[in-house]
This record gives structure tokens, sequence and C-alpha cells, in this order.
């Protein structure tokens, strides 16, 4: 996403500046009334952006002393290229499991949301199910600074202001500046009660999931404004306001809760201990060699199932581990489209299998 340097109120000028907001302190704020009154300077100082907020009980720092806001899916200093992988595997057998039991579940709107990634990680990520490309904000200065205080014990919380994009639709992608933008009033179904009453929004970059140049371009800091550190305790509200019940930030009997915590539960019983996405990464690898291999015999041959027919009957001495390589591929078939079926104890001797086969056949290859 496009960096950003917002302006300052005469206050803040004082305590920062536009370039070293995420680096120092964050501005003082003893009341709710102060907090929206510098807000409103800053909404008048900033017309080119729309603001939007994010409360949080800590101020997380990169290794560059700056907030950091990261989306979960790329958290973490020293994030692998297998483990990032990983993770977005984890996302889409998440997306499949979620589509499956909404359709069980007859949810409003399961068409458009059986074909929009983005709807689908959106839920994922608002009811915290796995890690997604996609970070939580609001449009509420209240929303915000009741998370920040919510089941907060020290003595103080974090406000932070983000210059976005005006939006225009449900899902806003701005080229110019990288973003997408999900106004999730709008593309939940009705019977989703958390995001009704958080005013919630997602915010992801434009056109990127596990592959990036520079991975300080993901990071929602690059739109930071302002910083403002609150008291974290009832006079904050004064007499005029109050904080958000924990009932209303999380009501109860949210349908798409209780769904979300189905999905849960069965991630960790398809995913733990073994990774899909080495499954997945190991099958894709053994399916182009064997294509590869197929075409020295008959050139145009572009799926795995036409590959092991041609090579079961040019390399007849195989036969039979090419046999065992098709009963994999059904398998394979199995984890992408209807991950809900696939238990943890056959995907690990799934797993085992594959592993041995393809080591088979690099010998076998290597000798014939």
């Amino acid at each position: 996403m496009r960096q950003i340097f917002g302006k300052l109120t005469k206050e803040l000028n004082k305590h920062t500046n536009s370039k070293d907001v995420g680096k120092d302190i964050g501005f003082p704020i003893k009341s709710y009334r102060d907090l929206v009154e510098q807000v409103a300077k800053l909404s008048y100082l900033n017309k080119d952006h729309l603001l939007f907020f994010r409360g949080q009980k800590n101020d997380y720092k990169n290794k560059a002393d700056k907030s950091t806001f990261y989306p979960t899916i790329y958290r973490g200093d020293h994030l692998t290229q297998e483990e990032l992988d990983y993770r977005f595997d984890k996302l889409n057998s998440a997306s499949k499991i979620l589509v499956e039991l909404f359709r069980k579940h007859k949810v409003d709107g399961i068409t458009e949301f059986r074909r929009k990634k983005l709807i689908q990680w959106s839920v994922l990520q608002h009811y915290e199910v796995t890690e997604t490309p996609l970070i939580d904000i609001t449009q509420s200065l209240r929303v915000a600074c009741s998370f920040a205080q919510y089941q907060n014990e020290q003595e103080s919380a974090y406000i932070y202001v983000f210059g976005l994009p005006y939006y225009s639709n449900r899902i806003s992608n701005n080229s110019e500046h990288d973003l997408v933008n999900i106004r999730l009033l709008s593309i939940t179904p009705p019977q989703a009660l958390r995001p009704y009453f958080q005013e919630g929004f997602l915010i992801g970059t434009e056109d990127i999931t596990n592959e990036y140049e520079y991975k300080g371009e993901l990071d929602l800091n690059n739109r930071l404004i302002a910083k403002f550190e609150i008291t974290n305790n009832d006079d904050f509200w004064g007499k005029d306001f109050d904080r958000i019940p924990e009932n209303a930030l999380y009501p109860k009997n949210d349908k798409i809760e209780n769904i979300c915590n189905e999905i849960e539960s069965k991630i960790q019983i398809e995913l733990a201990p073994m990774n899909i996405g080495n499954f997945l990464k190991t099958w894709t690898t053994l399916e182009n060699s064997l294509i590869k291999r197929s075409r020295k015999y008959i050139r145009e041959t572009h799926r795995l199932r036409d590959a092991l027919y041609i090579l079961m009957k040019y390399e007849e001495n195989l036969a039979s581990l090419y046999k065992q390589i098709d009963s994999l591929r059904m398998f394979r078939n199995k984890v992408v489209h209807k991950p809900l079926s696939v238990e943890n104890g056959e995907l690990t001797y799934q797993i085992n299998i594959l592993n041995q086969v393809n080591e088979q056949i690099k010998k076998a290859h290597n000798t014939v």
C-alpha cells in the first residue's frame, strides 16, 4: 500500500511530526471528549482521506521502533516462505469449510459468498478463525476506544488514526493506493451480528497474497496519521459518554460465530499436526515431473491423469508405482475439494505414502 504523511493539529505538531508518528509515544489524552475534538481537527486537516480507527492494549513496534499493523497472516519477524505458504493453505482450507457450512446451515447469500474469496476471508478474519491478509479497523471512535480498554489491566491504551481513500462500494479496490477496503456491514449475511455492532471494516493490500517484493508495503503503518495514548479507566468517558459493553461488542446468539467455532475445531482436526501445505507442495513437484516425463512419449500432455496413462503404457515395469500415484491423486482431490471429509490420521498416512512414492519415482527415473 502507498505511504502517506498526514497533516497534524497544532497540539500534535508540538508532540511529534508526520514522519515520526509511529516512532514517538502516543499523544496523551485524558478524556473521550478531548479525543473526539482532536479527531475532528484531524478530519478537517486531512480532507483527501477518510479517517478510520483501531484500538489496542499495546503499542506493538517493529525493528525500526515504529508502530506496526500487519495483517495476521504476515506477522512474524522471521516469516519463511514455507510458513507463509502453510498459512495460506490453512486459510484456503478454512474458506472451503466455511462455504460448506454456510450451505449446510442455509446462510443467506451463499451464491455470492461461494464466489468471492474476499468475503470468505472477511468472515474468517472478523471472527478470528485463522490468519488472513486483512486487518480489522472501524469508523467508530467509540468502538476503537472500547476495544482498547476491553480486558485491559494496564493504566493506558492506544488509539490509532489511519487515512484511507474514500470508499464507494462494498468492496473498494483502489489501484492508486494499492488498497482494498471491505465494509463488513454490506458483505456479511444478516445472521452475522458482530460486524453490525462493531461497525467494522477490513483493509488489505491489493493483489498480494503469499508473494511480495517488500514486506513493509503490507503494513498499515503506511497510512498512520496519529497515535493517541488514552487512560484506561471509567473517568476517561466522563458523564456524557460510556464504553460499549462486552455483550454489544461480542453479541450472543450470533449464528455466524457458532459456525466459525465449528470451523476452528475442524481445522485443528484436519491440519494438526501435519501440514496440508507440505502435502500439496510435494504433490505439485511430483505432478510436474510426471507430466514432463510423459511428454517424452506424447508431447501434448497437460493433465496428470493422462500422463499416468501414458507412463503406464510406455513404462510397464513401473506400472504398479504409477497406479499408486493415481490413488494418491484421488486423495489430493479430496483434500482440495472436500477438506471437511479429511481426518488427520488419514492425512498423516497419505503424506508418508506420498514421500515414499516420490523417492521411489526419483530412483526409478534415474535408472531408467
